[in-house]
């Protein structure tokens, strides 16, 4: 058994399937899946768990090297657009339909239960070396 870092089995296995250029969308409870990335579904009730919570998990685990977002985000939900902000000084915005539309091609989807509009990102997967 695991004793740190991701203990969700189905989020851990995805995660360790990842590539290089791999888009992994992590997303609040409102936003569209595609039909074909994998889907972990993490959410359990309303705000649980937050965006934030499974994105700094991710991030623990995974090296990015880009992220993408909606810029509706910065009026709709201050609080994640400062979150992303500082956590990706390079990052993209786009309107969040491009962003539904990009995330067709994600490999992997992570659907918190965070309940705050515009609770989005997708992120491009990284190399370590």
């Amino acid at each position: 058994m695991k004793k740190s870092g991701i203990l969700n089995r189905h989020l851990a296995g995805a995660l360790a399937e990842l590539g290089h250029g791999d888009g992994v969308l992590i997303c609040d409870v409102g936003m569209p899946v595609p039909a074909g990335p994998r889907l972990v579904d993490l959410a359990f009730r309303a705000g649980t768990p937050s965006f934030a919570e499974v994105l700094g998990g991710v991030l623990d685990e995974l090296v990015v090297e880009g992220a993408t977002a909606a810029h509706e985000m910065a009026e709709a939900n201050p609080a994640t657009a400062e979150l992303l902000g500082a956590r990706f000084p390079d990052l993209r915005l786009i309107t969040h339909d491009e962003l539904k539309g990009e995330s067709a091609a994600a490999r992997l989807v992570v659907r918190t239960g965070e309940a705050q509009p515009y609770a989005n990102v997708l992120l491009r997967c990284g190399v370590f070396f």
